[in-house]
């Protein structure tokens, strides 16, 4: 039995390594790579439309070719992040916070907002939010906000880019 002992034990230190890796850092460092990507476009606090998808676009997961996006990576070590969604003339928008392990911290559409902007001040906890302004706490200190909107027909995108622009994120400080 005493033969036994010490592989079993390190069977379970290497199980449990390999279960903190694979589900409490992977995440993390998934969400890490995928804001320094976004970040290259246009920086931290900084809202990018990307262009509409093609069979060509796979910057981080495979895109789907209905959608516009707009994406802000932020970076919270300075303080609060201001992001301001600009109604668009769409059938659908959302906008989705994610934090650094891709948890979704808050979510939004255009017919739970009626149609109307959305701003909302990312923060970690402990940090001010301005009065009246709805506060979305998240969990470490980088994450990403992601604008979708459905584009049925290509002709409506010149429309709907324009007042996509429109939309902002930076920091509060």
């Amino acid at each position: 039995m005493r033969r036994w002992l010490f592989p079993l034990l390190l069977g379970l230190v290497l199980a449990f390594a390999g279960y903190h890796l694979a589900l409490v850092q992977f995440p993390r460092v998934l969400m890490g790579l995928a804001t320094h990507r976004i970040a290259k476009g246009a920086g931290y606090n900084t809202m990018f439309a990307a262009p509409l998808a093609t069979d060509k676009a796979r910057a981080i997961v495979r895109p789907s070719p209905d959608l516009a996006y707009s994406s802000c990576p932020f970076d919270l070590s300075k303080g609060p992040v201001l992001v301001d969604v600009a109604p668009v003339p769409a059938l659908y928008w959302s906008l989705s916070i994610f934090d650094a392990r891709t948890d979704v911290a808050y979510v939004r559409n255009n017919i739970e907002a009626a149609n109307q902007p959305i701003r909302v001040a990312i923060a970690q906890a402990g940090q001010p939010v301005p009065d009246g302004m709805t506060a979305v706490r998240v969990k470490g200190t980088t994450g990403i906000a992601l604008i979708r909107i459905l584009v049925p027909d290509r002709s409506q995108f010149p429309a709907i880019d324009a007042a996509r622009k429109k939309s902002s994120c930076k920091a509060l400080s």
